[in-house]
């Protein structure tokens, strides 16, 4: 099965890094996508995904995006 997905989006607000008790990195933060068509009142309206990088991605994620920056995003749904 095929479970692939490319988002991309702003960042609602700054990433949230924690370690697990392993000490393995991760990221949380959240991004705003936007629809391709506008609502009934000519609006255009967006998606809200949450997104989790683990590892050394999650520290170059903390580290690099803040609240705003554009981001693309290249994962699976779960």
């Amino acid at each position: 099965m095929l479970n692939n997905v490319v988002l991309i989006g702003r960042l609602v607000r700054d990433p949230e890094m924690r370690y697990t008790p392993n000490g393995k990195g991760v990221c949380g933060f959240t991004i705003a996508v936007d629809r391709p068509f506008t609502n009934q009142d000519g609006e255009r309206e967006a998606d809200f995904l949450d997104v989790t990088a683990w590892g050394k991605l999650a520290e170059t994620c903390a580290n690099h995006l803040s609240k705003g920056r554009l981001v693309a995003v290249s994962g699976r749904i779960q």
